[in-house]
Formats: C-alpha cells, structure tokens, sequence
C-alpha cells in the first residue's frame, strides 16, 4: 500500500450499509460469491437509511398539492420539506429555485429548453451525453478538450472573449468527470464565465454523491444531478438555481399542475396562466417518492460527514490506482494527470485484451460488476483513446468481437458504501487475467461478450 493510502486508511470511516451488499451471484467456473457492485458511476446501490425511510413513508403515500385528504396533505408537506431539504444540501442561495426532474439529463434539458432567444452555449467535448447534446436549439461552441485544469479555464476565457458581449451565455461544465474521475475547476470557470456575462450549469451527477456541492461557494447560476446516483432509487432528480430564465420560459411540460388559471376564449381556445414557482415545470403527479428519496439521501450523507466519506473514499481509490499501477498491461485514462484530484471513478485499457472481455471475465469468473464502453462521452474516450472524435458508435456497447480491434474502455466505481473486500477482490481479478488469462470461453451475442455455454 502506498504512503498515501495507509494515512488515508488511519482516517476513514466505515462503509455506509446499501442494499445489495449480501446478494450473491453464480460463477461460471462454479459455486457463489458475495456481488462486488462497482458501476456506482451509472447507478449507485441504495442507501439502507434512504430505503427505510422510504419504506416507512409508503403507506401513507398519497397525491399532492390537490388533495383535502389526509394522506395528501401529509404528501404535500413531505413533498415541499424535501425540497428544502436538498435546497439546504446544496446551500442555495435564497432566491434560487429548485424544480424536482426524472434525472440529471431531464435537468438539463429542461432548462435547455429556458434558454433566452439567441443564447450562446459554451460545452467542452468532455462532457456526458446528458450535458453535451441537449442544446441543439441554442447557438453551440463546443471546447476541445483541456489537459490541465488551467488550460480549461483559458480555453474557456478565450472562447467567450470572442463571443457577441450583448446576448445571453451559457457555459455547462460537468464537477467530476464521468469516466476519469477527475474534478473539474467549477469556481474558476464560473469565474471566467460571469466575468464575460455568462451563466454557468454544473452537472454535478458525478460530484454530488462524493463531494459536498455549494452552490455559493462554487458560485454557478444552476446545479443538475440525479437521485439514482446519490444513493437513491425511483427515478428522481434536481434542477436548482436561478428562477428568472426558468420562470419567463414556457412550461418544460403542459398540463395540470403547472398551470394557475385556464379559461375558455369567446373564439373557442383557451387561455392560461401558468405558475410562476417551481411548479410551472413540475406538471402533472409528481414523483414524490423519488423527492423523498434524494432528501434522505441528502440527510444520510450529511450526517455521515463528507470529510469521512471523501477520506474513505480517498483511502479506496489510492488501493485501486496503487493496484493497477503494478500491472504494465494496464493503461488509465486521464485527462488532468497522475497527481489530479478525483472521485471513485476510474477508466482503463488492458493491453491485449478488448474491454467488453475483459469486463465479461471480471462478472462471470469473479462476482464483480464493472461498466465498459464508450460511458456516454464518445468525444472524451475517443480522445482519450487517441481516435477520430467524429466516429460514431452506440452508447456503452463494444464495436468488435472480443480478440478483435475496438474502441472501448473498462470503468471501475465506487462510494460510500463499498467495502475493502470489493476492491481488494477487483485488483487481484485485474492481476489473475492479465497474467493468467480467462478460464473461460466467451462469445458475441447482441453486442455484448458473454460466458459461452
């Protein structure tokens, strides 16, 4: 163990119990073994306290904002005091608005769809999917990628120094990346933003569950995440943040809820006048189970303490990089260099191997579950890989047979609730393939490398 993982080791907290963490799996060679979930990067396990306090909530589950009964009234309070709840998490200032989504990709098409007219979008070609693709409707400058965290924000600098100083701006800027891990300087780049007239949105989906996010502090116009990241499940997510540009734009969705008054027109249509809070992109039956869920994830973390979960963390992702370090074959994907900081999210090729093998392997020989692909930043793996950025290829699924020449990339992730176990057990899987290779067959099927039966 390196110097830096043993003093992080003497710090760090326990893991947070999540659900899974006892399910077994079948092995191909034979006999079970206890699930090593790390794909927390695409959907973090739930939190135990997310889930019972869920569980105790639902059967007085009820609709809210229109109900007289007994069960609304108390749903609509829940509903309302989790969105203080996150609102504090995120330490908002006291004008800001937060609208409860589907996801961090809902978000920011949403307030895509609150740009002014003729708004100028900045996004580097870092970015995931959910932040890079959603302003199509907007005038785009999309931003080679950085190689160091100053070099992003000069690229930035320059980029709204040549932009028309009189119409809106925007910058999206993702807080942790999704396939390095690496924080991305969200502080300075805001400050670069703003000093030009520019608003800032940080897709926070990555950073939230491991870092603490202020939206103060960090000072961005608007933050976007997703529940199923932070440790809790049903399909919720957040918008937060300036309230004019959401409140002068068109409801995101029409329908009841959303609207204050309609009423019918002598030429037959109808009139309406739309809310002007976070309920005018809130429309129809809210998801309020999922709101709940991302405040008692909020409460959980908050009162675990982020100094002990970053430490932990720290403490792990020091044992996976010191592990994969030992193995020449492995190659890990960065952008900002060895020394950058980063949360549990970490990308690698094998040489000799393709990763859809690799990943299969790591499943079916040893219980552990990874992600490989393009993880829904082609541009970025593309050049982290060294390929044309331009080439087009399908979300997350492998391009070639296993043996064969593809471009995809394994990403191992982890958080609050992962144990030693999992990632002890991950680099010895890591070393046992490179050097023993797989003890088992695989095949194509769909798209996918799967044991052969």
């Amino acid at each position: 163990m390196s110097v830096s993982a043993a003093a992080a080791a003497r710090t760090v907290c326990a893991p947070l119990p999540v659900l899974g963490r006892d399910v077994t799996v079948p092995l191909v060679t034979g006999g079970e073994v206890t699930y090593a979930a790390l794909d927390y990067a695409a959907s973090a396990p739930a939190l135990q306290r997310v889930w019972d306090d869920v569980a105790a909530y639902a059967p007085y589950y009820g609709s809210v904002h229109r109900g007289a009964g007994y069960l609304s009234q108390l749903s609509t309070d829940l509903f309302e005091n989790a969105r203080r709840t996150v609102t504090e998490f995120l330490d908002c200032r006291p004008d800001d608005q937060l609208v409860f989504t589907r996801s961090t990709t809902d978000s920011l098409n949403l307030l895509a769809r609150a740009l002014p007219a003729d708004c100028q979008v900045f996004v580097f070609e870092t970015e995931h999917h959910a932040s890079l693709l959603p302003w199509k409707d907007a005038r785009v400058t999309y931003l080679d990628a950085p190689r160091t965290p100053r070099q992003a924000v000069e690229t930035l600098e320059r980029a709204l120094a040549g932009r028309d100083p009189y119409g809106p701006a925007l910058v999206c800027v993702t807080g942790a990346s999704n396939v390095t891990g690496e924080l991305w300087p969200v502080r300075e780049l805001a400050t670069a933003a703003h000093a030009h007239g520019a608003r800032i949105v940080l897709d926070a989906a990555q950073l939230a569950p491991h870092h603490p996010v202020s939206v103060r502090d960090l000072d961005v116009d608007w933050v976007a995440f997703s529940g199923h990241k932070l440790y809790a499940p049903f399909g919720a997510g957040v918008l937060a943040g300036r309230a004019d540009w959401l409140a002068e734009a068109d409801p995101y969705l029409a329908g009841g809820g959303a609207s204050r008054k309609v009423t019918r027109r002598e030429d037959g249509g109808v009139d309406v006048e739309w809310h002007e809070s976070a309920a005018r992109h809130e429309a129809g039956s809210p998801n309020v189970i999922g709101a709940y869920s991302i405040a008692a994830a909020c409460k959980a973390l908050t009162e675990a303490g982020f100094d002990s979960l970053v430490a932990r963390e720290e403490y792990l992702i020091a044992k996976v990089r010191d592990g994969l370090a030992e193995v020449p074959q492995v190659r890990v994907l960065s952008l900002f260099g060895d020394d950058a900081p980063r949360v549990g999210v970490i990308s690698f090729v094998v040489e000799g191997w393709n990763s859809s093998h690799f990943a299969a392997a790591l499943s079916a020989e040893y219980g552990i579950g990874v992600r490989d692909g393009l993880f829904c930043a082609h541009p970025l793996v593309r050049t982290l890989l060294g390929s044309d950025p331009q080439t087009q290829g399908e979300c997350g699924a492998p391009e070639a047979a296993p043996g064969e020449k593809s471009l995809n990339a394994i990403r191992v992730s982890f958080g609050a609730g992962t144990p030693d176990e999992h990632v002890d057990r991950f680099v010895n899987a890591v070393r046992e393939l490179v050097s023993d290779g797989a003890r088992w067959q695989y095949r194509t099927q769909d798209g996918r490398c799967v044991p052969a039966v």
